[in-house]
């Protein structure tokens, strides 16, 4: 029989030792050097056997702080392929305001919503996924700050929803476009990593310089006009991102 690829026998190792338990409880697997030496392999190979796992959703990766294995019944997962997958973001977390909707002036938010001045409203909450079936309130895994349009939040000003301290299962688009004269029918993103500051260490419950996972989503009508600036910041630990990408034609 043909031997197997040196990346393809590493990552089963590792993925055995996984299975097994070996790195359970935040346990950072050894770092690519740690392996290099450990097995006689090159980095390259190395690698490549993260690169799979990492793909396939088996390890997660922390910058500045190594790769960890995934707990499937601890880290929320969330794959999204559509606007409606966006939209029903809360079917299975749960929403908690941390800063009611208000007038503020943001110089940044007003502009990437192409304002004419610098004023938004603003929300802050996060969102908490339970770890275990009928755990409560369940674990924090996100802090977000959305910013509307003037013109639109002025339809949901008054929504208990987005009043300091609601808890609830919505999402703020979803409670957005009955009011809205186009449906939402785009959402640009942009993600990078970034730093916890104190009200997002706060939120989540990390320690301030935290690696985040930010994304960013500007949320666009039919006409093209943006409606909707969401920041938000992910916690690596509690967290798992998916999009599925298929061909067209």
């Amino acid at each position: 029989m043909k031997a197997l690829p040196a990346y393809q026998t590493l990552r089963e190792q590792l993925r055995d030792e996984i299975a097994a338990g070996r790195y359970r409880d935040g346990t950072r697997l050894p770092t690519e050097s740690e392996l290099v030496v450990a097995h006689g392999l090159s980095r390259q190979t190395v690698r490549r056997a993260f690169q799979d796992l990492v793909a396939e959703g088996v390890v997660y990766r922390v910058p500045g702080r190594g790769t960890y294995a995934s707990d499937p019944d601890r880290r929320y997962l969330r794959q999204l392929g559509s606007v409606e997958d966006l939209m029903s973001l809360s079917d299975d977390t749960t929403m908690e305001v941390l800063s009611g909707l208000r007038r503020r002036v943001d110089v940044d938010a007003a502009s990437r919503l192409r304002l004419d001045d610098d004023v938004v409203f603003s929300v802050v909450f996060r969102r908490l996924h339970a770890a275990e079936p009928g755990a409560d309130p369940g674990v924090p895994f996100v802090s977000t700050t959305v910013h509307l349009v003037p013109s639109v939040a002025a339809a949901v000003s008054s929504a208990p929803e987005l009043a300091y301290g609601a808890v609830g299962t919505q999402t703020v688009i979803g409670l957005l476009e009955p009011h809205l004269a186009e449906p939402i029918t785009e959402a640009a993103q942009w993600i990078t990593v970034a730093a916890a500051d104190d009200a997002v260490a706060d939120a989540v419950g990390c320690a301030v310089g935290h690696p985040m996972l930010r994304v960013d989503r500007l949320y666009s009508d039919a006409r093209g006009r943006p409606v909707e600036l969401s920041v938000s910041h992910f916690l690596p630990e509690q967290y798992t991102y998916r999009v599925t990408l298929r061909r067209s034609g």
